[in-house]
């Protein structure tokens, strides 16, 4: 697979050193509207073309396929140039910001036939593949309970950096830079951890989000700093469980974890994965009468990464696709719509 890397922010360095440790996978093209970025990047990763802009790339097109990490509001137009120019393509989360622009990307994926996938990067955590075959399985019985939570601090500390001075994380916070807080950026991942992990779509939703003050008229430069901190969210599943869905970006003391806790009329599961590493503990057979929880080994799996470039190989898409990431991105924007109208509504 010779593969096009479209947008060298953050993200992008993950991206590259994943892919050139698999076999058979060379990089070739590095595209950023930022020369001397996108210069700097093909140099680190010993990629030998650069392009300013995505159409140069296309009439090079030296390249079978692409992973686009660019922001959020450039997936949608340059992920459907790429599947006009018969490319496979990965997409960085979420899809898009609107679930009418990522099922029209699902559509005209499905109808290509190309190879797609989008980066939901929290399935490569081995804990939350066994606790889903292990749901699948009835070991916890049916689920009644479901609690899942992403924290982070990065607006606490400096950790990851100076968000104050930095656009890589400035845009996350403004809805004019094509943001939906912290709702978009991560709720996506923790609503695919929830539904993923209990086995169960989501059919009913309820949500409430923040915005906290953060400098003087919420205001940094070109920044308006009015996209959501914070949110909260109740659901039904489709399988009958109720869950409790929340995420924030002023979660002291949580650098970057998600939490999944599937409690069910056998038995229990949690799944943490942070920083720090990740885990997977039951309560189980007679251990629910004495609530004791025992750690379970989860062994390891393939990365997106390595799945992506094996289903190109063999032509043939694999979850989490595009059609996947866009029901996702519906439950999120009847979210937004929730907390407009203060009511559950139905996905």
């Amino acid at each position: 697979m010779r593969l096009l890397i479209l947008g060298t922010g953050g993200m992008a360095k993950a991206h590259a050193q994943h892919f050139a440790a698999i076999p058979g996978v060379t990089l070739v093209g590095a595209v950023d509207v930022d020369p001397s970025r996108a210069k700097a990047f093909a140099d680190m990763h010993d990629i030998p073309n650069v392009f300013t802009s995505l159409d140069d790339a296309i009439a090079w097109n030296g390249f079978d396929a692409a992973t686009n990490v660019t922001p959020d509001r450039a997936h949608h137009p340059t992920t459907l140039a790429l599947l006009a120019a018969g490319k496979h393509v990965m997409c960085e989360k979420p899809l898009a910001e609107t679930y009418a622009k990522a099922d029209e990307m699902a559509r005209v994926a499905e109808a290509s036939g190309l190879v797609n996938m989008v980066n939901l990067t929290y399935r490569n955590v081995a804990p939350l593949q066994v606790a889903r075959t292990m749901v699948l399985a009835g070991e916890i019985g049916h689920v009644r309970h479901v609690e899942a939570s992403y924290l982070q601090s990065w607006l606490v500390s400096k950790a990851w950096g100076n968000w104050a001075t930095e656009s890589q994380w400035l845009w996350r916070l403004s809805t004019r830079h094509g943001s939906n807080g912290v709702l978009g950026d991560v709720g996506i991942h923790i609503l695919d951890f929830a539904s993923y992990g209990a086995a169960s779509d989501v059919e009913h939703v309820f949500a409430r989000m923040k915005a906290f003050d953060k400098a003087p008229d919420n205001r940094i430069g070109e920044y308006d700093l009015d996209a959501n901190d914070s949110f909260t969210m109740t659901v039904d599943f489709a399988n009958g469980a109720l869950g409790v869905i929340h995420a924030s970006r002023w979660a002291t003391g949580h650098l970057n974890e998600l939490r999944l806790r599937m409690h069910g009329d056998r038995g229990a599961l949690e799944v943490v994965h942070s920083t720090e590493g990740s885990r997977l503990r039951g309560c189980l057979g007679e251990d629910v009468e004495k609530a004791i929880w025992r750690e379970i080994d989860a062994g390891s799996v393939l990365t997106n990464y390595q799945r992506f470039a094996a289903a190109v190989e063999a032509r043939t898409t694999i979850e989490p696709g595009f059609r996947h990431a866009a029901d996702l991105q519906k439950v999120l924007d009847l979210a937004m719509e929730t907390e407009k109208e203060r009511r559950e509504l139905a996905v």
